[in-house]
């Protein structure tokens, strides 16, 4: 888990907020260290895990709010909350707002607990940034010495989206959540975007949504699901002549058939049309837009997934 600094960002512009985060944990417990919420008086986002848990450090927060200041609690699972996992959690709540956002700079953002003595950072923290400094491997977040350190989180996944209909809209709302997922949601008319527009979600207004394909990083994923054949078919050809992690394309079978074939008639060779997925997520799920969300979504972490178990992938 990291720190995510854009949700964060456009969180406190519209005043303080808690962020609640596990700092540490021993034996059984819901959620790893990192693991992170949003509190603000009247709502809370994201998840710590544990009902109880997240009940008691949402009425913690709120606490911390109202008097502004940081706070460091050890809470035994059991004795202190009746929860079964029987484990300890440390959490710390902070108090962030646009002016603290703007101190923080590189890629780790290192703070003492509350109530640790001194200011200075201790030798194993200073060892630790300076080698995130020098090029070295970033950290997960742990705690050292008495401080907690968490990388900043870096968008590693670009996933561009085509079409801001229903099905469109979804997905960028079911993936933009993930952590290192960054979306964009592009389409030829504003009026078709999400007011409000999810946080994490980038909203292009492109004329020529295929255009659009030009200004994508290398690697990135691709959805498309525009209101065109004729568009979705000149967007999936420019995404094929570039370099691309995936390319999926809503439909059926035989669309897939048909654009197999005008694909190949652009000049595509079969072993790079083969990367077309049509349609995209579990058709078993069902037409429903949260359905093909669903689906998209689970396809879309396997690879992850498989990544962290050390497994190779296709």
């Amino acid at each position: 888990m990291s720190f995510d600094l854009d949700p964060l960002r456009k969180a406190a512009a519209r005043g303080p907020i808690a962020r609640v985060v596990v700092t540490s944990v021993a034996g059984s417990t819901p959620r790893e260290p990192g693991a992170a919420m949003l509190v603000t008086a009247r709502e809370a986002t994201g998840t710590i895990g544990g009902g109880a848990l997240e009940w008691e450090a949402i009425a913690r927060a709120r606490s911390a709010l109202a008097d502004h200041r940081d706070r460091a609690d050890r809470i035994p699972l059991g004795p202190g909350l009746g929860q079964c996992c029987g484990g300890v959690v440390t959490l710390l709540t902070e108090i962030w707002d646009s002016a603290r956002l703007d101190t923080i700079a590189g890629e780790i953002v290192a703070r003492p607990l509350p109530g640790t003595a001194g200011t200075a950072a201790p030798m194993a923290v200073r060892r630790v940034l300076a080698a995130a400094r020098n090029g070295g491997a970033v950290p997960e977040a742990a705690l050292v010495a008495g401080w907690f350190l968490e990388p900043v989180t870096r968008p590693t996944r670009p996933v561009w989206i085509y079409g801001a209909g229903h099905v469109g809209r979804t997905i960028a709302a079911s993936l933009a959540p993930l952590p290192g997922v960054a979306v964009t949601l592009i389409d030829d008319a504003a009026s078709r975007f999400p007011d409000p527009m999810p946080d994490c979600v980038t909203r292009l207004v492109a004329a020529n949504p295929a255009d659009a394909v030009a200004a994508a990083p290398a690697g990135a994923t691709h959805l498309v699901l525009t209101y065109s054949h004729a568009l979705d078919l000149e967007v999936c050809h420019r995404v094929l002549s570039r370099d691309f992690a995936t390319l999926g394309l809503i439909g059926s079978a035989t669309k897939r058939v048909r654009f197999r074939a005008r694909l190949a008639a652009l000049g595509h060779g079969p072993a790079l049309i083969d990367r077309l997925r049509c349609p995209i997520g579990d058709p078993a799920l069902g037409k429903h837009p949260q359905a093909i969300a669903i689906g998209v979504a689970a396809e879309f972490l396997k690879p992850a997934a498989a990544a962290g178990r050390g497994e190779k992938t296709a």
